[in-house]
């Protein structure tokens, strides 16, 4: 498929599946306005591929005018990493702009945390990628299934209740922000749009860890797969948890970094 033919696939075979959900996020958290300028970061990766293929579409029939650009950093890829890279952005009809960074080398050096430290410099190198190519928003490929397992990520492994948001503020870079525009797409209808457009997306680009990356994820990912057997709405549950939290009933929460205990609200109403 060309990338004509691949653009009438998403807005007609897989318009229920993705073009809507990705509308409905953009309306529903007003994650796009005039005049923005958007910077896609392309991993490489099948998420961001899809996401920069909506983004085109939406801007050419857009209500209101807005610009983006498709930016892929190279942290330190293998060529042929990087030469797929280029050969799917080709064939989708994207126009990207490659950076290189030594990245996965610095990681590399680190006996502890690698993953931590590469994943930090990465965010940190991607907004002042998007700010140099004078974007005021970086969009990320992040999907309705990456939302939900971090949910339950943060509960068994870091002791908190935190989700992904599908807007975010950078703290670090002034006037920028975060958007997520792939927060209600389904992971496997993400898989079977790209295996009907016969690309093969890269998997992991990663050198250091060399596929050890994110076990945690994947042993989450088969927990709520087993849960959905019990329960066909377990994963939509999840997502409205997020949605649904009632800090009357909760111990703690944080706001804006301070910590709060629930007997301050139990207080005020006694009082």
């Amino acid at each position: 498929m060309n990338a004509q033919e691949i653009e009438r696939a998403l807005i007609t075979r897989y318009r229920a599946k993705l073009y809507r959900p990705f509308i409905r996020a953009i309306q529903e958290y007003e994650l796009i306005q005039e005049g923005d300028c958007i910077g896609v970061c392309i991993s490489g990766g099948k998420d961001s591929f899809l996401l920069a293929k909506l983004l085109q579409h939406f801007q050419k029939h857009s209500k209101f005018p807005f610009s983006v650009k498709y930016l892929v950093m190279n942290p330190g890829y293998t060529q042929e990493s990087l030469q797929l890279i280029k050969e799917n952005a080709n064939k989708l009809g994207l126009d990207i702009i490659i950076k290189d960074s030594n990245i996965f080398e610095i990681a590399q050096k680190m006996s502890e945390k690698p993953c931590y430290l590469c994943a930090r410099m990465r965010r940190g190198f991607l907004y002042q990628f998007a700010k140099e190519q004078g974007c005021n928003k970086i969009a990320l490929g992040h999907h309705f299934d990456d939302v939900i397992e971090t949910v339950l990520l943060n509960i068994f492994y870091s002791g908190r209740f935190k989700s992904m948001v599908p807007k975010l503020r950078s703290e670090n870079f002034e006037g920028m922000e975060l958007i997520r525009p792939l927060v209600f797409v389904r992971e496997r209808d993400i898989i079977n749009f790209m295996k009907n457009c016969e690309i093969t997306a890269l998997s992991c680009g990663c050198i250091v860890e060399q596929g050890k990356v994110d076990s945690k994820r994947r042993e989450i990912k088969a927990l709520i797969a087993k849960l959905r057997e019990i329960d066909k709405n377990i994963e939509i549950n999840i997502y409205k948890s997020t949605e649904n939290v009632n800090l009357d009933r909760l111990l703690g929460y944080k706001l804006n970094n301070k910590k709060h205990t629930f007997l301050e609200l139990y207080n005020q109403i006694e009082e």
